[in-house]
C-alpha cells in the first residue's frame, strides 16, 4: 500500500465513521418512539406485557422495564443460558444433545476445635452480604418444617439402569467447507461448495454419496457463521442458518426410541438436524469442535482420531458406539458401567425435583476470574499458566449416593467435633455463613453469587461476611488451608453417603487416555501421531461433557411463530429475533424426566476441582499445590483447570490426572490484563514462548 491508497482508505473510513453516526441518531430515535408508544398503550386498562412484547420484538423484561405497570405477576428470572434448542413450526421442543466440565484428593488436615463451624438458627433466606462488590444475586435456601423435609427423597420410578439395548452406529462422513474435502469411509472425495448453506452442504453430500449419510462432522470452515457479519452476535447467524429453508428438507422431529429432534443453537458448535420430506433420510450437521479442537487437521486425520478413539474404547466396552457429542456418548458409556446385580443392581434414583433445582442454582462450575490492580502489580514480572491435567478424572472416586439427610443448624450443633468433621468431609453440600479472617491477605476461597444467571464471585476482603452454598471439598480447603482457617457457620445442608457410581467408569477413560497420549508421544507416523493426541482429547471430553450431562439444567427451548399469529406466542417466552415473515423467540421448560440426571455427582466433582485448584498434595512428592501456595499477590487468574502466577512454582509434574502442568511461561515485564480478552492473548503468547523455549 502506498501514500495515496492509504489517505484514501482514510477518507473511506471517516465516511463510514459519520454514517455509523448518523445510523446511531436514527436508531435511538426510533427505539425513544417505540418506547414511546409502549408507554401510551400501557395507559390501556386492558393492556398487557404477552402481547405488547411480540409486537415490540421485546422480551417481557424489556417491556416491565420500559412500562413498570405492565409487569405480571408470574414475571419469572430467566433461566441458565446454558442451551438452546430449536423447535419445529409447531412449537415442539427438542431434547438436548450435551449439556455443559480432577486422583482421589487428600483428606484435608484436621481443624482445630476453634476453627470448626460454630452452628446458628439458620435464616429464611439466604441473603448475601458482601460490600467489596456491591449487589448480588440471592440464592435459594430450603424451606423450614415439613414441606422442606420433603425435599430429601427421590422422584418416583426414575432411576439410572443398565440398558438392554446396543446403541446403532450411524454413517457418518468428514467434510471440510473451506476446502470442499469430504471423507467417507476410506475415500477421499472434492465437492463444489459455491457457498456454506446447509443446502448447498446437504446437496452436495448426498449427490457425492447417493446412499445417504446420516451424520456431517464439520472439520474445518464453521459455514453457521458465513454470514455472521450480517448479524449483532454470532448466535443469531448461528440461528439463521440452521432456520433457513431448504426444499426439500426440514427440521428432524425424532424418530423410534432416538428423541433427538431440532436444531441445537450454540455460537460455536451447533447442531443441525433435518429429515428429508419423504422421510427416507434423517441427517444431522455438527461440528468435530464439541470432541476437540483438530488444530488444522485435515477431514481424513480426523476420522482417523474416531477410529481410533473407538477401537481404544472398544478394549473397555464391547458395546461402545461413537454417537453424535461426548456427552451423549460419555454418559451412554457410564450406563453400561451401572452394576447388574448387588447393590445397586436396581440402579441409582433420581433426586426429587426440588433438590435437583436447588443443586442446580447453588453448585457452580469451574472457576473463572481474573484478578486486577492492585490486587496484582501493574506490571507483572512473568505470567506463568499452570494447567491441570485431565482435571475432572481426579475427582471420580468417591460421589454421593442415595437420598441426602437434611442437617440443620441445629442438628449440627448437637454433635460431637469428630462428627462435625466427618459429616464436613463426607459428600456433602453446605449453605453457611462465612467470614474472611481479618488478617487475610491471599485470593478467595468459597464462592458467593454475582450478578447474572449461575455467576460467581471470590471474595477475599478481610472481614468480609457473605452467605452462600459450598460443597465438602471446599469447605475443607476453607477450614485447613495452609494460611489461617475462616469462619464458617453451618445454616443448613444436604448430607450424602459416600459411594463409588463414577469409579469404574472413569478409571477405564482413564486407561483410554493413557494409551492414546503415549501413542501422541511415540508413533512413528506423524499423522498418526496427531490423530492419537486428537483422540485422546476426546477422550478428556467424554468424561468433562459427561458430568456435566449428569447436571441435567432446566432447558431453554427456540420457536418460531409466523407473524400473523403473534398471539400464539407463549406467555413465558423471550423474543430473541423476528422478520417480516416470523417471529423467534425462547422460553424455559424446567427439569424433564430424565433417568440419568444427578446434579450431586456433577456439583461434587466441580467443588472438588475448585478446591483443587487452590490446594491440594502429592502423596509421592509430599509437596502440596494450588494458589494458595503461591505467594499473595502472585495470583493473576483463574481458567476452570488452570491458574496464572506472576513466578513459576517448584510443582511436581508427572503426567497423571490432576497433576499441574506448565503450559505457558511469558517473560516480563508485562501490563496485567484487566479483560478477559488481554489475558487469553497473554496466554497465547506464553505458550508460544514456552514451545520456543
Amino acid at each position: 500500500m502506498d501514500a495515496k491508497t492509504y489517505n484514501a482508505a482514510l477518507v473511506e473510513l471517516r465516511a463510514d465513521r459519520d454514517e455509523i453516526k448518523k445510523a446511531r441518531a436514527a436508531l435511538a430515535r426510533l427505539e425513544a418512539a417505540r418506547d414511546k408508544k409502549i408507554r401510551t398503550l400501557a395507559a390501556y386498562e386492558k393492556a398487557n406485557a404477552e402481547r405488547i412484547a411480540p409486537a415490540a420484538g421485546l422480551s417481557l423484561a424489556d417491556i416491565v422495564a420500559i412500562a413498570p405497570a405492565l409487569a405480571p405477576e408470574h414475571l419469572a428470572e430467566s433461566a441458565a443460558n446454558e442451551e438452546t434448542l430449536s423447535a419445529d413450526a409447531t412449537g415442539r421442543p427438542a431434547q438436548p444433545t450435551q449439556t455443559t466440565e480432577p486422583a482421589a484428593p487428600a483428606a484435608p488436615t484436621k481443624p482445630s476445635a476453634s476453627s470448626v463451624p460454630e452452628p446458628t438458627t439458620a435464616p429464611s433466606s439466604a441473603a448475601v452480604n458482601t460490600p467489596m462488590t456491591g449487589a448480588t444475586r440471592e440464592l435459594p435456601s430450603i424451606p423450614e418444617g415439613p414441606q422442606g423435609d420433603r425435599w430429601f427423597a427421590h422422584t418416583p420410578n426414575l432411576a439410572s439402569t443398565h440398558p438392554n439395548f446396543t446403541q446403532q452406529a450411524r454413517s457418518t462422513v468428514f467434510l471440510d467447507t473451506a476446502t470442499g474435502t469430504l471423507v467417507h469411509r476410506d475415500q477421499t472425495l472434492r465437492l463444489n461448495l459455491p457457498d456454506t448453506t446447509a443446502a448447498t452442504i446437504l446437496n452436495a453430500v448426498f449427490h457425492a454419496i447417493p446412499e445417504g449419510t446420516e451424520r456431517i462432522f464439520i472439520t474445518a470452515g464453521d459455514p453457521w457463521h458465513h454470514q455472521a457479519d450480517q448479524h449483532p452476535f454470532l448466535k443469531d447467524a448461528v440461528a439463521a442458518w440452521l432456520n433457513a429453508p431448504i426444499p426439500g428438507w426440514r427440521t428432524d422431529t425424532g424418530r423410534g426410541k432416538d428423541k433427538m429432534a431440532g436444531h441445537f443453537v450454540h455460537p460455536r458448535n451447533p447442531v443441525a438436524r433435518y429429515q428429508s420430506d419423504n422421510g427416507a433420510f434423517h441427517v444431522e450437521i455438527r461440528s468435530v469442535g464439541e470432541w476437540f479442537d483438530p488444530e488444522d487437521a485435515d477431514p481424513a486425520t480426523v476420522r482417523d482420531a474416531f477410529v481410533l478413539l473407538w477401537k481404544t474404547l472398544r478394549a473397555h466396552w464391547n458395546d461402545a458406539v461413537l454417537m453424535g457429542s461426548p456427552s451423549q456418548t460419555g454418559r451412554d458409556l457410564w450406563t453400561r458401567t451401572i452394576p447388574t446385580r448387588g447393590q445397586h443392581a436396581d440402579g441409582y434414583p433420581v433426586l426429587s425435583e426440588e433438590l435437583r433445582g436447588l443443586l442446580h442454582a447453588t453448585a457452580g462450575q469451574g472457576r473463572t476470574e481474573l484478578i486486577t490492580p492492585p490486587s496484582v502489580p501493574e506490571q507483572l514480572p512473568a505470567l506463568v499458566e499452570y494447567d491441570r491435567t485431565f482435571a475432572y478424572a481426579k475427582h471420580t472416586w468417591k460421589s454421593p449416593v442415595g437420598a441426602p439427610r437434611r442437617i440443620t443448624a441445629a442438628t449440627f450443633a448437637s454433635w460431637s467435633e469428630k462428627e462435625q468433621i466427618k459429616a464436613l468431609y463426607g459428600c456433602s453440600h453446605w449453605h453457611v455463613r462465612v467470614t474472611v479472617p481479618d488478617t487475610w491477605n491471599h485470593v478467595g476461597i468459597l464462592p458467593a453469587p454475582a450478578l447474572g444467571d449461575r455467576a460467581w464471585h471470590y471474595p477475599a476482603q478481610p472481614g468480609a461476611t457473605f452467605t452462600t452454598w459450598a460443597g465438602g471439598p471446599e469447605i475443607h480447603t476453607a477450614l485447613s488451608n495452609p494460611i489461617q482457617p475462616w469462619r464458617i457457620e453451618i445454616l443448613d445442608g444436604l448430607l450424602f453417603d459416600d459411594g463409588k457410581p463414577l469409579d469404574d467408569w472413569s478409571k477405564k477413560l482413564k486407561e483410554a487416555w493413557s494409551t492414546l497420549a503415549a501413542q501422541a508421544d511415540l508413533h512413528g507416523d506423524p499423522n498418526q501421531r496427531t490423530a492419537a493426541r486428537l483422540a485422546s482429547r476426546a477422550v478428556r471430553s467424554l468424561l468433562l461433557y459427561g458430568i456435566g450431562s449428569f447436571a441435567q439444567r432446566p432447558r431453554m427451548v427456540t420457536g418460531t411463530t409466523p407473524r400473523t399469529h403473534e398471539r400464539d406466542v407463549p406467555a413465558d417466552a423471550e423474543i430473541i429475533g423476528f422478520t417480516d415473515e416470523q417471529i423467534t423467540w425462547q422460553r424455559p421448560t424446567g427439569f424433564s424426566r430424565d433417568p440419568n440426571a444427578h446434579p450431586e455427582w456433577a456439583a461434587a466433582i466441580w467443588s472438588g476441582a475448585r478446591a483443587a485448584l487452590l490446594s491440594q498434595r502429592h502423596r509421592e512428592d509430599n509437596i502440596h499445590a494450588g494458589a494458595l501456595h503461591a505467594p499473595p499477590g502472585s495470583v493473576v487468574a483463574f481458567r476452570t483447570d488452570a491458574v496464572y502466577l506472576t513466578t513459576p512454582q517448584p510443582w511436581p509434574y508427572r503426567g497423571q490426572p490432576g497433576d499441574y502442568l506448565r503450559k505457558g511461561h511469558l517473560a516480563g515485564p508485562i501490563t496485567a490484563p484487566t479483560t478477559e480478552e488481554e489475558l487469553l492473548t497473554l496466554r497465547d503468547a506464553g505458550r508460544i514462548a514456552l514451545k520456543e523455549a
